[in-house]
């Protein structure tokens, strides 16, 4: 679809407070989004590459991971009784969801196959295998991530004949099954694989559920195979429903992560489109929840090296292309450029002539100054958008680190909670709002 500026505005712009957060690692000014995750989940900064551990965790050094463990905003809503999901649109057990749940000095430990023998012989545990066991009573996960639930080379069941969708597990088990196992027997739990399955399950009879909808990360929004996956927005609402039950109260992590796989791939289209969806999800939790018992949280764990320029005028497709040529080599740029990736391209010597190539695909690449295989993350302050209880408690410039520690304060859970009112004389705490962060996309996309 042709974007403008006439279009509307975005749910989250219009949410009552705003504020910046800086999101450079311990170790890195540009971060990954693994660091990140364990900033705006766990409440500490971390280095790069590293989820659910603190600063003294290395990148894949396995024997620096024991004893520097932290908790997530989930594992403490969890323990303070409410109930607990995640819903992405990569694999569940990628950087931003297992900061949630995991502890690991690697971000790419996604099953034992992945990881070093060192890692294994010293007991590190790979990220799909503490999904399942750290936290074993998380009501809702959705996403992707089939195949590292499976052992080795056991076929996918929606790709049969596709062994790049096979099991890759090299220790023999089968973690779903280990999942149900997990269940007390008289609660309903119920795993899925496609789309079908979700819209027709009744959530009155769902007390935990296992959605893994791709054997990797899923598809694009422009993408998606509307029999056999879920949208974003789609699985949010299914969440909720699931989630909203409990009379304490929930936490939902909502990602659309593909966002940041679209602007690595200089496919700006695609990560736009993205957000688009990202944007229903949001207005879908809104219509389901309250102002008066809500803090819903949007932000982004870092930006892209993304910008959007040209002097083009007002109703000009944000696909399309400047008003005018260049001055130095004489050819037509688009609106949308990438200061580093994959869209860099010489041809006969000279910059390519966008004119002369369909730069409305949906998978163009948009051109940048340097070229890589992979764009970059930025490095600057990105955006935090919330609305609900404590919502002005996100204002001006903070440390990433700094989000958490406010959802936890609104909700009266976690560490500090002696601002929290006794609900009756047998001394219980208040039951504090619902959670409901949704995040986390790269703001960038908007300015």
């Amino acid at each position: 679809m042709p974007w403008s500026f006439r279009s509307s505005t975005p749910t989250w712009l219009r949410m009552s407070s705003c504020s910046w957060e800086m999101t450079y690692n311990t170790n890195a000014q540009v971060p990954d989004s693994a660091g990140t995750a364990t900033a705006y989940l766990c409440g500490v900064k971390a280095n790069e590459g590293t989820v659910g551990v603190s600063a003294a965790t290395e990148r894949s050094r396995c024997n620096t991971t024991q004893g520097n463990e932290v908790t997530s905003i989930l594992r403490w809503a969890k323990d303070a009784g409410k109930s607990v999901g995640i819903v992405t649109t990569t694999r569940v057990n990628h950087a931003t969801p297992s900061a949630a749940y995991a502890h690991s000095a690697d971000r790419d430990w996604y099953s034992d196959n992945e990881m070093p023998p060192e890692a294994l012989s010293q007991g590190c545990k790979d990220i799909a295998y503490q999904l399942v066991h750290n936290i074993r009573d998380i009501d809702v996960i959705m996403g992707g991530g089939r195949k590292y639930m499976y052992p080795k080379n056991k076929t996918d069941v929606e790709y049969e004949i596709d062994e790049k969708a096979r099991g890759t597990r090299l220790d023999g088990l089968d973690l779903v099954n280990i999942w149900k196992s997990f269940k007390p027997r008289h609660k309903h739990s119920h795993f899925i694989w496609n789309r079908t399955e979700l819209l027709t399950l009744d959530p009155h009879n769902v007390d935990y559920l296992l959605g893994l909808f791709e054997p990797g990360d899923m598809e694009y929004e422009l993408n998606r195979n509307n029999v056999t996956d879920p949208s974003l927005s789609e699985m949010v609402v299914v969440a909720i429903q699931i989630l909203r039950k409990n009379p304490k109260g929930f936490f939902l992590l909502v990602e659309g992560g593909r966002i940041d796989h679209g602007h690595h791939e200089g496919k700006a289209k695609q990560a736009l489109h993205e957000a688009v969806e990202m944007d229903r999800a949001i207005g879908q939790a809104g219509s389901m929840t309250s102002l008066e018992d809500t803090l819903t949280v949007v932000t982004a764990d870092h930006s892209h090296v993304f910008t959007f320029g040209g002097y083009t005028p007002r109703g000009n497709s944000i696909f399309g292309l400047a008003p005018m040529l260049s001055d130095t080599d004489k050819k037509p740029f688009t609106a949308i450029l990438y200061g580093n990736g994959p869209g860099y391209k010489v041809v006969g010597g000279e910059r390519e002539n966008v004119s002369m190539v369909d730069y409305a695909h949906n998978n163009y690449q948009a051109q940048s100054a340097v070229p890589l295989r992979h764009e970059t993350h930025g490095g600057e302050d990105v955006a935090v958008f919330s609305k609900g209880p404590m919502a002005h408690l996100l204002h001006g410039v903070h440390e990433q680190n700094y989000i958490p520690h406010v959802m936890a304060y609104a909700a009266c859970i976690g560490a500090n909670v002696d601002h929290c009112a006794p609900a009756s004389s047998a001394g219980s705490l208040a039951a504090g709002p619902l959670l409901l962060p949704l995040a986390l996309f790269p703001l960038s996309i908007l300015f």
